[in-house]
């Protein structure tokens, strides 16, 4: 398998194909990362690689106590430990910037969109800001994908009344599922109320027909516990909040 260098983004959640991403940046390493993408010919693509965290600091952590320009400058691998890819998970998406707007202070504000998935095999963490040696993971449909498909648009309907019911609302509101399985499935992942882990089991499922397999037993337990606990789930998925870095 071919593989290929990219620039990596860590945070404390997960990103799918198809799925926009605002960032808000303000370490210096993703500024540094930023303006390395800026740089790019007008045509060429602006792609960075997000990874979800599974143990560490989304920003790193700064000394209590120090007026802010006096603390030290944490370095690219700073809230990761000394293997920066034993903590992040082994799947992450590639994000294709869209606009990259420099603030007067020097700050970034950043509009993305998941791409591809791709599996991490090696962080380096020598330069400005982390680098992950990455290789794509193709996306396979599996068995029975359309069937499935249309189990989980019905459970999601019945998922997305129940939340409605507890006080919440889903990312995709009312508005019509795509008919296209992998794409459907990938909307269901982000829209649902569900830890990082849960996230990130769905994002790394071997083909589409396992994640909306998955999302189906996942929808179906769910409105259950929605349908006995109605103060559950406690997550507005409305509004996306900017990720901070």
């Amino acid at each position: 398998m071919t593989t290929a260098r990219l620039p990596l983004f860590p945070l404390n959640s997960v990103l799918f194909p198809g799925l926009v991403l605002p960032l808000n940046v303000f370490e210096q390493r993703y500024r540094a990362m930023m303006r390395d993408l800026s740089r790019l010919p007008e045509d060429a693509p602006r792609r960075f690689g997000v990874v979800a965290i599974r143990d560490g600091h989304e920003v790193a952590p700064s000394a209590p106590g120090l007026p802010d320009e006096t603390r030290p400058e944490p370095g690219p691998a700073a809230g990761f430990g000394t293997d920066p890819a034993k903590a992040f998970h082994g799947v992450g998406c590639v994000a294709d910037a869209a606009s990259i707007r420099e603030r007067p202070n020097g700050t970034f504000e950043v509009l993305a969109t998941g791409t591809t998935r791709f599996r991490l095999r090696s962080v380096d963490a020598s330069g400005p800001y982390l680098v992950g040696e990455v290789e794509h993971v193709e996306e396979r449909q599996g068995d029975e994908a359309g069937a499935l498909a249309s189990g989980v648009v019905r459970a999601f309907r019945a998922y997305q009344k129940r939340l409605a019911g507890a006080g919440e609302a889903s990312l995709a509101g009312q508005s019509e599922l795509p008919g296209e399985p992998q794409v459907l499935s990938y909307l269901v992942a982000a829209a649902a109320v569900l830890d990082t882990p849960a996230k990130q089991r769905l994002l790394q499922a071997p083909d589409t027909a396992s994640r909306l397999a998955d999302e189906l037993r996942i929808l179906r337990a769910e409105t259950a516990v929605i349908r006995q606990l109605p103060s559950l789930p406690a997550v507005d998925l409305t509004r996306r909040p900017t990720s901070p870095n």
